[in-house]
């Protein structure tokens, strides 16, 4: 290591500009990526400030041209060398490039053409300036705020069932920041809970908020990250992105529905907000508070070994607020009554009374479109893998079952270890013909409401109704003026919405997100089940929830009914003890893909050969086999599993892996993706 790639005074314009640089004999154990410097710089030679962006033994051009490092900076950094900073831990972390790293958390400048007609994002959703709202709290959510800000360097995690009032403690919170002239993010999930959260900051905070997120154009986040910079905002919200809002006083980061796998990055860098979020915290001194009213696993196990700070709402915060009467309706019993539509005879008679009432009602499909397990209509058996305990996927290798005329599916397979098999005629527990792919979507359940209930009047709320532009801000504000009676929605109907006069929640079919070939589906299922749960009676009317299932014995199905969060958390961690998944260990995801198909399968070939010397200290090996869709945009997929309770070893295995892959076959161009949970 002889040279450093150094960006010049760290400005978003120039993160695509790197200059090379000796390192002197004297610094080369003190210098990094994220490492602040003083370098010569121009034909005059004044000494300017930069950030180590990369290490080389080469250089790119004549070695007599190449100037020396002059000395090294203050650990004190700016908003924007923080960033660098960061970046440079999402590079190390999760194994990706510092440029791929640079590019996520620092916005390219775009030069914007001004338009008069043009209105600010947050102005938008809030309308126009009012008078802020005096902020009141209850004792419960008073004790929360007071017990996070006693240790503010602590990682603090917010379990508060739904409708306890968690977002009134972030207000207040971001309300004590603000007092001490520091900033606050405010992580959300969804895209479309941005209307709701900054609806009611704007009530107490007025418009010094920005709004960060993928349906903003360039021009416009450009615009939003300068205003972070110059100080004309105090709080951020919005998905992952926002939490590279440049403040230079941040005093509070915050993780709301901290469960949601949407934190966790798809695209490389795959990085998990929570994890960089920490960070952040301990980088600047903010505190980072996560919040849910169904933590994940590996944030409550984290909490309870005392590695978080705990702290409980168990109340609804609204005076007349009581929990809604739960219902369970088993759908192989309304199968042997003769009802084969979508809803079950208790929720169809439901459903009637509120529109009776003119009061409103919700419909959850807890996954959008065709699900690809397979299950028995009649008894609610799933067909699983008989070695990783994960449903088998149908695949569309099709025949006509000459007993009922329909389409079926003929191989099935598991995406974790390769096993496969055939279809079953019939269900192996108790002989049943009506086994068979399950699948519905929100367009046929939109049919089916309008064939059933024809005077209501219906809003759908999924990927493909919010595509457009305020879509969500749309819909959901027609929704709560009452302008419609039935929402139909996928996941982002779920979370964290209030609306008072909902007093209805139909989770229509609860197996599809419970029998998904992931070793997390239980848990999910659990988090689904609860928050759309919990949109169904939060003002003073009193609500109703029905869980439609197949198989409503299973502990989260049972677990979510009763509302026993520590129950769950005891049948769950028990599984995931016998299997050896996470958060008991550490586990690694290592896709392969390549347009050539023989590369992409002998580079799996030699990840595996050169992983099975680390057997020895206890990593478990899965695989390879294919990806769940084997082929897209004429790549070929692999995938491997590794098991191992030492995150070093992860980390070893992995730099490993990367380094003979891109030394054996970067000619052929397989590319390598670590994801690492």
């Amino acid at each position: 290591m002889k040279y450093a790639r150094i960006i010049i005074d760290i400005s978003a314009e120039q993160i695509d500009r790197a200059f090379t640089y000796r390192i002197p004999e004297e610094l080369k154990e003190k210098i990094a990526p994220g490492t602040r410097v003083q370098v010569p710089f121009g034909a005059s030679g004044r000494k300017r400030k930069g950030i180590v962006i990369g290490l080389t033994d080469t250089a790119d051009f004549d070695e007599d041209k190449i100037k020396e490092i002059a000395g090294l900076l203050p650990k004190g950094l700016d908003a924007e060398s923080e960033l660098i900073e960061l970046a440079a831990f999402l590079a190390n972390e999760y194994g990706c490039t510092m440029n791929q790293a640079l590019m996520t958390v620092l916005p390219i400048k775009t030069e914007v053409r001004r338009n008069s007609r043009r209105r600010d994002a947050v102005e938008q959703i809030s309308g126009p300036l009012t008078e802020p709202e005096k902020l009141e709290l209850n004792a419960d959510q008073l004790r929360v705020c007071n017990e996070v800000m006693k240790d503010p360097g602590r990682t603090s995690l917010l379990y508060g069932i739904t409708g306890s009032g968690k977002t009134r403690v972030y207000m207040e919170l971001i309300r004590r920041c603000q007092a001490e002239g520091k900033k606050s993010i405010v992580l959300i999930p969804e895209i479309s809970l941005t209307y709701q959260i900054v609806t009611e900051l704007t009530k107490y905070f007025g418009q010094k908020i920005a709004v960060m997120h993928s349906k903003l154009s360039r021009g416009e986040k450009y615009d939003q990250y300068k205003k972070a910079l110059s100080g004309e905002i105090d709080v951020c919200v919005g998905p992952r992105s926002a939490l590279f809002t440049p403040f230079k006083d941040l005093g509070l980061i915050i993780i709301d529905e901290e469960h949601e796998r949407t934190y966790q990055s798809e695209t490389s860098p795959r990085y998990d907000v929570r994890e960089a979020a920490i960070f952040r915290a301990k980088q600047t001194g903010a505190k980072l508070l996560m919040g849910s009213a169904t933590p994940s696993l590996e944030s409550y196990k984290k909490a309870l070994n005392g590695t978080y700070d705990l702290h409980v709402l168990k109340t609804r915060a609204h005076p007349g607020a009581k929990l809604p009467k739960i219902h369970v309706a088993d759908m192989r019993r309304e199968l042997e009554l003769g009802n084969r539509s979508i809803f079950s005879a208790e929720l169809k008679e439901l459903i009637d009374d509120r529109l009776g009432k003119h009061e409103q009602i919700m419909l959850f499909l807890n996954r959008r479109g065709y699900a690809g397990f397979v299950s028995c209509r009649s008894c609610g058996r799933v067909i699983k893998c008989p070695h990783c305990d994960v449903s088998l996927t149908a695949h569309n290798t099709w025949y006509v079952d000459p007993r009922t005329g329909q389409k079926q599916a003929a191989l099935l397979s598991c995406h974790y270890c390769g096993y496969t098999t055939s279809m079953p005629a019939s269900c192996p527990d108790c002989g049943s013909r009506f086994i068979a792919p399950f699948g519905t979507g929100t367009q046929k359940l939109e049919q089916a409401c309008r064939n059933t209930f024809p005077g209501a009047r219906i809003l759908r709320m999924d990927a493909d109704t919010t595509s457009a532009k305020h879509s969500y801000e749309n819909i959901l504000s027609a929704f709560k003026a009452h302008k419609a009676d039935i929402l139909i929605g996928t996941q982002m109907i779920v979370k964290g919405h209030d609306f008072e006069n909902v007093t209805l929640v139909g989770i229509v079919a609860a197996d599809l997100s419970l029998n998904t070939s992931d070793y997390n589906a239980s848990e999910r299922t659990y988090q689904l089940i609860t928050q759309a749960a919990g949109r169904s009676g939060r003002g003073e009317l009193s609500g109703d929830v029905v869980i439609q299932s197949y198989d409503p014995s299973h502990y989260a199905i049972s677990c979510a009914a009763e509302r026993d969060y520590e129950a769950f958390y005891e049948r769950e961690m028990s599984y995931r003890r016998l299997l050896n998944y996470p958060p008991e260990t550490f586990m690694m995801f290592v896709r392969l893909k390549s347009e050539d198909e023989e590369a992409v399968n002998a580079a799996a070939d030699l990840a595996v050969s050169l992983l099975q010397k680390y057997e020895s200290c206890g990593t478990e090996i899965i695989g390879p086999c294919s990806e769940n869709i084997y082929k897209i945009n004429d790549n070929y997929r692999k995938i491997i599993y590794i098991k191992n309770c030492s995150h070093d070893i992860i980390m070893r295995m992995r730099t490993e892996l990367s380094d003979a892959v891109n030394e054996s076959f970067s000619q052929k161009k397989v590319y390598t993706v670590f994801d690492v949970r």
